[in-house]
């Protein structure tokens, strides 16, 4: 398939239950085990337990229906504000937030949080409590100017980009454009964490292939850089899984505060 006839995941969509089941499920078979699951929790924990990380608001941008590196970030946030660009990830994110029939689970990734913290009961807690964190989820067009048109939100104390800018740009001009619109939901000396998959091209969901912008690790300093932010971590770690799926090289990830408004 050549990369022209790839899908806009925030233009086509995708079902939400298949893309938890190709990269986020409990199922032995399911490859993605350490990129999707594991490292980006270790990493945001790491992040998170520093205590460098916190506030009034956090604001969430990740792609799919993914929710579960964010039980690192109970009790930094009075506020969790999620935005995704599917009416049917919302949906899904909310029948799961409200504990609704037919609902995703995510409990092995509540066990999983309390291994990464070494505890070792709670899980269920876990759930509830972030749950109750979540105080919105908001759909968001990266077309607009500003991404909640008609809704304005507060400007956040910290933001998470979680594999989502590569998957709504077209390109590299493209990325950095959203960069700077995203950059707007974060306060002057707020921190961005970022979570993203390096030299991709696609990711496969229920047999469509969606687009990936293909960038390195020079790119995202340079575009950080250019929109006023400082890094203040940045690490890439090689792929471990085998897997037609997608085809991305490695993983990285990035803590950063904004210095100017650009």
């Amino acid at each position: 398939m050549e990369p022209s006839s790839y899908k806009l995941y925030h233009v086509h969509g995708c079902h939400s239950g298949d893309f938890f089941d190709n990269y986020f499920c409990n199922k032995p078979e399911m490859p993605f085990g350490h990129e999707s699951l594991r490292y980006p929790m270790e990493k945001f924990h790491g992040a998170f337990s520093t205590g460098h990380f916190k506030g009034d608001i956090l604001i969430d941008v990740s792609l799919g229906p993914a929710i579960h590196h964010l039980y690192s970030a109970l009790g930094y946030f009075k506020n969790i504000i999620l935005l995704r660009s599917s009416d049917h990830c919302i949906l899904e994110v909310k029948k799961w937030q409200n504990s609704r029939t037919g609902a995703i689970d995510w409990s092995h990734t509540s066990a999983l949080a309390n291994e990464i913290a070494e505890k070792s009961d709670q899980c269920e807690n876990k759930e509830i409590l972030l749950r109750t964190a979540i105080t919105q989820v908001v759909k968001f067009d990266p077309n607009q100017e500003n991404l909640t048109d008609p809704l304005v939100l507060p400007q956040a104390d910290c933001l998470v980009l979680g594999c989502s800018l590569e998957a709504i740009s077209k390109d590299l001009e493209d990325f950095v454009k959203n960069l700077r619109k995203f950059s707007k939901l974060l306060k002057a000396g707020g921190n961005l964490l970022f979570y993203g998959v390096l030299n991709g091209t696609f990711f496969e969901v229920g047999g469509v292939r969606f687009h990936v912008v293909k960038y390195n690790e020079s790119n995202l300093r340079t575009a950080l850089s250019s929109e006023g932010f400082v890094v203040s971590h940045l690490e890439v770690t090689q792929r471990r899984a085998e897997s037609n799926l997608c085809d991305f090289q490695s993983m990285v990830f990035c803590t950063a505060y904004k210095e100017n408004t650009v």
